[in-house]
């Protein structure tokens, strides 16, 4: 493969929503390109881009992958996102190493929730953007249609550059606006020329208008001259369009059949004429020898630096760190700094990847994506530079987690295997957290949603034959008493030889400070408990308020006054004490008024205005309370509070009642009374679990 200078070369990230054909899409422009001799099909899992076999299982992408395409001098990386909203994480990465997003929408129907969320994070990411209208060979094909939903959604900036000749199974060619000539499709080789259709000249005419509209707003001579004259030269609407796409000012849209191939080759051309390439943009980061800002051009003569956008993580191959050269060049077996890790790295190969086909690369220039493999510090969002000059980039911002399973190892003594596994995968995954929950000793796999965290139980069996299973993880319930008691504990046992004897009475109470979870207090006057003895009395409730005396939770809230008590000056020892203890407060809890208590969370979730009223009914029904609204720029912000409990499927529900339109967060707030009847059932079930385990 050629090495190709920063001005040839464009990085697009083809995104939208699920099953539009964005995998389909690349299969038909490698073809076009001849990077392949045979256009493989998602549904036969022979797609080059589709190659885990989670993929092939599934029959979706579920992990961006890169396919460089070679076309008239020029070097196009197409990374391909997934669709589905559970991978979002495998998005950012792409987004901060691609100048363009190409979004693709389908031709029949209406603008996808996957298309306005690739448009929102490509704009807050600063990227250019296209729109493809994909499946032009479907029933009812319609790119006008489309293609005027797309302007009055994301406003004047949505031009065509490209017009459909037919549709549906008519669908044979396109127009092309800027060059108005026809091109027609034909069985081998380039698309062949055609006179343009002459029933297609008003819709030319009027797209000419729009995109010599949208040239002339990207310039502000060209602007003064259009609005003067009337009319911008052929060049002229070139500069402006070219000027508008490296501002974001302008969106061209073209149509196309990733099925047939009917538009891809002209899609192509687009991409390689009129996509802005990197060699004017600029990268800002620190020195991290002086915390101080710096910057780098996307250019060979700049000091090197490169950023890794991603990780694979390959139980067979090795670990691969893939990247972008930011600035300077890189030639394979050159040392590496690690800016963020302060460490020396030495790669074991430089290559170029094509889906999983690694192709060895001896340099790559400003702005290409490679692969490095093997790199022993390197983390997904580190960057790699020169030593002499040192700059650290931005890491990458992942979304946060919004579903939790705990994870348990299938079989008993795997769990090493299992969750060494799935440190590899939160390499290769960062938008997946793993945490221990002291109080429950569970392990908690979290994520965006039951089908992201269904695949990293499935990868984890694929890659590291460590097989896990999933549930739903244990609430942290706590136990507290409402009232003040006063209690006897009292051991006595003989057994021949030195016997047992401890004898208590302790006052129970709730603590003045709720936020306190057990104070001791020393009452005892005249020695009736032996100052060597109230330690251990201490240590007994300690010991003992681990588990509740309703379920089995931990007791807070619980003030223990310790007041009177007797003694045996033979018998009596620090394990009798401590057993006094115990008796103690089993009996005195149980009449104190004990209650459950269950964790309460801050909720905040921002949803368009149409689904609001959906999601405070919904909320109520989860016996949440809602505390307040907010405008904000996606809609409404909805802040409530609600129980744990009620909220580990909410991700799941939340984007079935927004039609994914609609995101939350939550935190925890506070511990409140879980209600009677709800309380009844959670204990019967804490019983009935405690029963199964003896």
């Amino acid at each position: 493969m050629a090495n190709y200078e920063t001005k040839n070369i464009r990085n697009v990230a083809l995104m939208g929503h699920g099953s539009e054909g964005k995998t389909t899409l690349v299969e038909s422009l490698l073809f076009a390109a001849g990077a392949i001799d045979r256009q493989g099909r998602v549904e036969d899992g022979n797609t080059v881009i589709d190659y885990d076999p989670e993929e092939i299982k599934r029959k979706y992408s579920i992990s961006a992958a890169v396919a460089p395409i070679e076309w008239n001098g020029q070097m196009i990386n197409i990374i391909d996102v997934p669709g589905y909203f559970d991978f979002i994480g495998e998005m950012m990465g792409p987004l901060r190493v691609v100048e363009t997003a190409a979004i693709v929408v389908s031709s029949v129907g209406d603008i996808s929730v996957g298309a306005e969320k690739a448009w929102k994070y490509a704009t807050k990411n600063g990227v250019a953007k296209m729109f493809i209208v994909n499946q032009m060979d479907r029933d009812h094909a319609d790119f006008m249609a489309v293609e005027a939903k797309l302007r009055e959604k994301f406003g004047s900036s949505v031009v065509p550059v490209l017009l459909p000749i037919g549709s549906g199974a008519n669908y044979r060619g396109v127009v092309n606006i800027l060059e108005n000539k026809a091109y027609e499709r034909v069985a081998k080789g380039a698309p062949k020329e055609i006179p343009v259709p002459a029933d297609m000249a008003d819709d030319i005419s009027v797209a000419l208008e729009e995109l010599t509209e949208a040239a002339a707003g990207a310039d502000e001579e060209l602007m003064m001259k259009y609005l003067e004259e009337g009319e911008l030269t052929h060049e002229e609407i070139l500069e402006g369009f070219k000027a508008g796409m490296f501002s974001g000012e302008i969106c061209p849209v073209v149509p196309c059949s990733a099925l047939t191939g009917v538009g891809v080759s002209k899609l192509l051309d687009v991409m390689a004429d009129f996509l802005p390439s990197p060699k004017r943009a600029e990268y800002t980061g620190i020195n991290p020898k002086t915390e101080e800002e710096v910057t780098r051009k996307c250019n060979v003569d700049q000091p090197f630096s490169a950023f890794v956008y991603k990780t694979i993580a390959d139980p067979f191959v090795g670990k691969l760190s893939l990247f972008k050269v930011m600035s300077g060049k890189l030639a394979a077996g050159a040392n590496l700094y690690n800016a963020n890790a302060d460490k020396q790295e030495k790669s074991a190969g430089m290559f170029v990847l094509r889906g999983k086909k690694q192709i060895a690369a001896q340099n790559l220039n400003a702005g290409d994506l490679g692969a490095l493999s093997k790199l022993q510090y390197t983390n997904t969002g580190d960057t790699l530079c020169d030593q002499a000059n040192p700059i650290k980039y931005p890491a990458i911002e992942y979304p946060i987690p919004c579903m939790s399973k705990a994870v348990f190892a299938a079989k008993q003594g795997e769990e090493d295997k299992v969750f060494s596994g799935l440190a590899r995968l939160m390499e290769e995954d960062p938008s997946i957290k793993i945490e221990k929950n002291v109080e429950t000793t569970e392990t908690l796999l979290s994520g965006q949603g039951d089908l992201h965290l269904d695949v990293i139980r499935s990868k984890l069996a694929t890659k590291f034959g460590a097989n896990a299973n999933l549930q739903d993880p244990r609430i942290p319930y706590r136990e507290t008493i409402k009232k003040t008691v006063k209690a006897q504990g009292r051991h006595k046992k003989q057994s021949g030889g030195h016997g047992q004897f401890g004898d208590v009475w302790i006052e129970f109470s709730p603590t003045v400070d709720p936020s306190v979870d057990f104070e001791f207090e020393d009452a005892v006057v005249g020695g009736v408990v032996p100052r060597n003895f109230i330690p251990s009395v201490e240590k007994g409730l300690r010991e003992n308020i681990v588990k509740g005396v309703l379920a089995g939770y931990p007791m807070v809230g619980l003030h223990a006054k310790l007041y009177d008590g007797s003694y045996h000056p033979v018998d009596s020892s620090e394990m009798a004490f401590k057993t006094a203890a115990r008796i103690a407060y089993k009996k005195g809890c149980m009449e104190a008024g004990p209650t459950l208590l269950e964790p309460v969370m801050h909720v905040e979730i921002v949803v368009p205005d149409e689904y609001m009223g959906d999601v405070m009914g919904d909320m109520n029904k989860r016996r949440g309370r809602i505390m307040g609204m907010n405008k904000v720029e996606d809609g409404q912000q909805l802040v409530a509070e609600a129980p744990m409990s009620e909220l580990f499927k909410y991700a799941t529900d939340l984007r079935s009642m927004t039609q994914a339109r609609g995101s939350f967060t939550t935190a925890f707030e506070r511990y409140e009374e879980v209600p009677a009847n709800v309380a009844q059932k959670i204990i019967e079930s804490a019983k009935k679990d405690e029963d199964e385990e003896e």
